[in-house]
């Protein structure tokens, strides 16, 4: 068993896709590329069940009560002790706490993942960058940015890493960072001067699409290999792009060789029941906000195609499930039958995600081990999340490759 160490965890959308052992739509899967050891029979007709990996999540750590309450309920679940494995708060905090001497983060970790704070890099924000306007506690800041501020807590991460020195180490951010001058080249510099030092395999953007996600979801992804654990014989491939640390697409919108079609939105819905007639609390609960005429959220999914981007900071504004014709929508026939004009379901974005429907994301404290998560925290921590089944395509690449790089 490998041992993961995950920072700004979220609700853990890449820690189950590292340990896998969840259900996704058959739809999604990929038998000619992947002949054996990713899947098995699902107990639910049209569902495939992907294996356990070799990985297991051995810390996580996030700031956010929902992220905190997300995460415990679910994993709960998976037979981990959550108590010990989350920890709640600043990875500033913790880094802190270890450099004064005391026993934060496990020894002998073989993976180290985060997805970084994005706000300040994506082209729906302000685009501060590396100058932050929030600290490390997500406060406004009025002094000039420090390494405490949130566009530069990739740092923080970094010196985990040099704590931990775990074999590999994958940070992900958003798809804009890349265009914001010269922060990725950056980052990988810093990235590549860790103790004994990484070489860091160029970023690339992975589109979720592209490993049977149904969303046109983008993000950069960063991926390090330790210099003192690496195969010195594989290096040379490593540089050279004929050894690809990362996962090859499945899926396209033009299928070449072995890949298949996207998976659409009409694919994953599939088998839900409308809100006023589910039994889940994730599908019974969709955000009221009203139609605009402008704005983000005001349009309808497209069924036949890719899911939008989940988006975390929506304030309501999600995109609607279906629309009227006086609103241009494409399934107002659907409103003839007696269905609603409404927005899409907390569950509808989670399978648009590729969650399983066994991660409930609405719940109260009765209904779970104290913890409680409202609809719109739902929303948040899974639009926040790294795509559980793109996340398993990270993992299981890296395993089939983990005997060669690191013998």
């Amino acid at each position: 068993m490998k041992k993961v160490l995950s920072l700004f965890s979220g609700c853990g959308g890449m820690d189950l896709g590292f340990e896998g052992g969840f259900d996704i739509p058959t739809s999604s899967t990929n038998p000619a590329m992947h002949p054996s050891g990713w899947y098995s029979d699902s107990v639910r007709e049209g569902w495939t069940y992907l294996l356990p990996t070799s990985f297991k999540t051995v810390f996580a750590n996030d700031i956010l009560d929902y992220a905190e309450s997300a995460w415990k309920n679910y994993f709960n679940t998976r037979d981990v002790d959550v108590e010990s494995t989350f920890h709640k708060g600043s990875i500033v905090d913790l880094v802190k706490l270890s450099r004064n001497g005391q026993y934060v983060f496990p020894a002998n970790i073989d993976v180290v993942t985060g997805g970084f704070p994005c706000q300040d890099f994506s082209v729906a924000g302000n685009r501060g960058g590396f100058s932050s306007h929030k600290n490390h506690q997500n406060k406004y800041v009025e002094n000039n940015p420090t390494e405490e501020t949130r566009g530069k807590l990739y740092l923080w991460m970094r010196e985990v890493i040099e704590i931990t020195q775990p074999k590999v180490f994958i940070a992900e951010n958003v798809k804009g960072l890349i265009s914001l001058g010269s922060a990725k080249e950056i980052i990988e510099n810093d990235f590549r001067n860790i103790g004994d030092g990484y070489v860091v395999v160029p970023a690339r953007i992975l589109m979720a699409g592209n490993y049977g996600v149904a969303q046109r979801r983008e993000r950069v992804i960063f991926i390090g290999l330790s210099k003192k654990a690496l195969n010195p014989s594989v290096l040379p491939n490593i540089l050279e792009g004929t050894l690809d640390i990362y996962p090859p697409s499945t899926h396209a919108e033009v299928p070449v060789g072995m890949q298949k079609p996207f998976v659409t939105v009409k694919d994953v819905f599939t088998g839900l029941d409308e809100p006023e007639f589910s039994s889940d609390k994730s599908q019974q609960t969709y955000s009221k906000a009203k139609h605009l005429k402008k704005g983000q959220g005001q349009t309808e999914v497209n069924l036949n195609g890719l899911g939008p981007t989940i988006r975390s900071e929506h304030h309501g504004n999600i995109e609607f499930r279906r629309l009227s014709q006086e609103n241009k929508g494409r399934w107002h026939s659907e409103l003839l039958s007696g269905k609603l004009q409404r927005r899409l379901t907390v569950r509808e974005c989670a399978r648009i995600q590729s969650f399983p429907d066994d991660y409930p994301f609405v719940f109260t404290s009765k209904e779970s081990s104290g913890y409680k998560l409202s609809g719109s925290g739902g929303y948040k921590v899974i639009g926040n999340a790294v795509p559980p089944l793109m996340a398993y395509n990270i993992a299981k690449h890296l395993e089939s490759l983990w005997d060669t790089l690191f013998s």
